[in-house]
Order: C-alpha cells, then structure tokens, then sequence
C-alpha cells in the first residue's frame, strides 16, 4: 500500500514507521520545514521515544519511509491516508479545529476515489460524520462513503512505548457506513502486529465499534474515566492528609481486591490527553457534573502543593523555591498542561521566588517557556513537580540550604531525606 500520514509529531512519526516496518510505503506530510528535513535523513525530530531512532533510520533507508510539506501531493500518492494533526481546546473548553481543519482542506484537495481516510485524532463525538465528511466532500468533489471511505480510530498509545503499546491494545474503528468499516478494519489489520492476550472479551487485534460515534465516544470515555478516577485519588489524598493517614497504603490495600482501580493521586495531570479530553466530552454532555467535579478537583492540586508548602515552611515572601521538573511527566520531554506553570504562578503569588529545573531542558529552553531556569542562585525550599528517574536518588546534598521538600510524585527516597522536613500528598 501507499500510505500517507498527515502530521509526524509523537504519535503521527512511529506510526508512519510502524507502516512502513510492515512493507508499506508510506509519506509522512507535516507543516514544519525542519521536521521533514530531520525525518528524511532518518533523525527524530524529538527525544525520548523508544526504538524509534533504529526504526525511523531502517525505514528511511529502505526507500519506503519519506516526508514533505505538501499535503495535498503526499494524499494524492495514496490509497490510505491517516491523520494525526492536534486538537485543542480554550480556557472555556471549547475545541480549535483551525489546525485539523487547514489539513482536512489539504486532504480533499489531493484525494482520489477510493482513498481512505483515518482520523485517528481525539475528536468530540459527532466530529468525523458531520464535520469531517462535508469537509472533505466540500473540497474534493467525492461523496462520503462510495467516493471515499471515512473512519474514525483512536490512538490509544502513550509516548515512550508506542510501538510496544500499538501491539498491547486493540485497534478500534468505527466507519460513516459499514463499506467505509470494512475498508478500515482491512486497513489496520494490514499495518499494525498484535500480541496475544487472555484478558479481553474478544480476541486481540482491530475491532469494529459500529459507528464512527461509537468509536470517539470510546476514546473519550477512557480517557475521562482516568481523570475522574485520577480526581478521586486526588480527593482521598486531601482528606487523609487532615485525618494523619499515608493514602498509599490505603489506595494499594483496597486495590487488593479486583473491583477497585484507585489510581495514584499526585500534583497535576498534564500532557495533551487528560487533561484536554474530559473538556472535549463536557462540551458534548456539559450535565456530566462527575467529569466537571473530577476536573476541577485536579486543576487544584498545584495549588494545594503550594499550600502544603506553606504551611511546613512558613511565611513564603522572599524564599527561593525550586520547582523539579517543567515536564508534565517523568522521561517526556514535553510540557503541555505541565503542573510547573500554575505552581510557578502559584509560588509567585505567596511572594516566593520561584525557579525550574529539569534534567530533559536546557536553560535556554526554560526561559523559552517562560519558566526561570535556576542558575546556582540559592534555595530554601523545594517542590518535586514531575516523577524524573533521576530524582529517585536525589538528596539534601543536592540541594544546599534546602529545609521543606514538597514531593508531589513521591518519586524521591525518604532514607535520603533525614534533617529537612520531606511532605507528600496524602501524608
């Protein structure tokens, strides 16, 4: 097959080089000069994805993996065309569609009958049938469904393992009609692996939800319920901190059971998924006051670490505070929805003066983001924002003068922590 993948950011690239790894050739359109460039001489345009760095350069070199900036061109060379490009939402929870629908534009204007086009994009439900279908109808002059075939099929990946997680999960697709589900069910059987598993209702591999509406609801809902689940967490950490109990020994005891999942309460939730989908479902079900309740209740942690923070330490005017960590995670190089930016917020309104550091950025690069890097200037207290393996054997030597640690991942060692007071959340 002749494949095109719109986008080759984090998910988009492996996915180009999981096709091209099963013999496909595949043409990778992204609007960003440089990343084509570093893509065609067969170099990742970001760190910290496993493999990809060996896969990409085997595809490049084997003739089958390529990139452009020509959308149009690239869809027009091909007979499956997937789409990765990003969805935000505003301060309000509303999406932006600028962007998916500028590459929508550029895909109607080089597709040909037959073609079939994949969003597997996180889309509010509704999104592909009514507004990707007359989109792509509009600028192409074909019909939905006999002219080309339309799909939705979400990615369910986590940067840093997307290829072993393209094999771990089913593939899930729902079509605008069942010609169009055939074709996309066909399609992922072709470029994706599966491994064998014992745990699901259905074998492993691609599943057909039905609709195009089943399938982004699917994405929605299991993205939802891991912050809702996330907001509990977060709820029964408050609480225990108030009442002397650890949360931990609490969460592992009750998952001891198999009909409760607590996750891990912690800092914040970052990254473009939790964060960003429960506002794409609430746009869809704005009655959904568990989702609402869930997210308001993780938009407040940040906050309630500068509280624990104040109150171990005292009065804040004036203190240094490092802030560990700018990523939204730990080993991701990447800081959408990041905790750092409300917790710098946060620290400077209790008067504070607050720095970051991360061992994945550069100085440069924090400033960048609008973040102080720390240059040596001196600390008296610190907040551990992300869960960096490196601060696993971090140490009061590590940072001199340093008297309160707030560790918001209980990712430091509290062995290493006698002399300066170290709070977690959820005691």
């Amino acid at each position: 097959m002749n494949i095109c993948v719109v986008a080759l950011g984090k998910i988009g690239l492996p996915l180009a080089v999981q096709f091209a790894a099963k013999g496909h050739r595949v043409i990778g359109a992204d609007v960003d000069g440089e990343t084509v460039r570093l893509v065609n001489e067969g170099t990742p345009p970001f760190p910290g994805e496993a493999d990809l760095d060996v896969k990409l350069k085997r595809a490049v070199q084997a003739g089958l993996l390529s990139a452009t900036t020509d959308t149009a061109a690239a869809v027009a060379e091909s007979e499956a065309v997937v789409v990765v490009v990003p969805l935000f939402v505003d301060a309000a929870g509303t999406p932006d569609f600028g962007w998916m629908d500028s590459a929508t534009r550029d895909i109607a204007r080089g597709l040909r009958p037959g073609t079939l086009v994949s969003y597997e994009t996180t889309l509010p439900v509704g999104t592909t049938r009514t507004r990707w279908a007359p989109m792509l109808e509009q600028w192409s002059g074909l019909t939905a469904g006999t002219g080309f075939s339309l799909v939705f099929s979400p990615e369910r990946v986590l940067t840093g393992r997307v290829f072993a997680d393209l094999r771990r999960y089913p593939k899930l697709v729902g079509g605008i009609d069942e010609g169009s589900a055939r074709r996309g069910t066909e399609f992922y059987a072709a470029v994706l692996d599966f491994d064998a598993r014992d745990d699901l209702p259905r074998p492993n591999g691609v599943w057909d939800l039905g609709s195009a509406e089943a399938a982004e609801l699917a994405k929605l809902a299991e993205t939802t319920y891991r912050d809702v689940n996330i907001g509990l967490a977060n709820q029964f950490a408050r609480y225990a901190d108030t009442v002397g109990v650890d949360v931990t020994a609490v969460i592992e005891a009750c998952n001891s059971q198999p009909y409760s999942h607590i996750h891990r309460p912690g800092i914040a939730v970052g990254g473009h998924c939790i964060p960003v989908y429960p506002q794409m479902y609430l746009w869809n079900d704005p009655a959904a006051t568990v989702v609402r309740a869930a997210r308001e209740a993780n938009v407040a942690m940040p906050g309630y670490a500068v509280d624990l923070l104040a109150a171990a330490y005292g009065d804040l005017s004036g203190a240094g505070v490092l802030v560990l960590g700018a990523a939204y995670r730990g080993g991701v190089k990447e800081t959408a929805f990041s905790g750092v930016f409300p917790l710098v917020e946060g620290l400077r309104a209790r008067g504070a003066v607050p720095y970051v550091a991360d061992p994945m950025y550069t100085a440069a690069e924090l400033a960048a983001l609008g973040l102080p890097p720390h240059a040596g200037e001196p600390v008296t207290a610190a907040v551990v924002q992300a869960d960096h393996v490196e601060y696993q054997t971090l140490a009061p030597a590590d940072l001199p003068g340093v008297r309160v640690l707030v560790d918001g991942r209980r990712v430091t060692d509290p062995a290493r922590w006698t002399g300066v007071r170290r709070v977690v959340i959820g005691g």
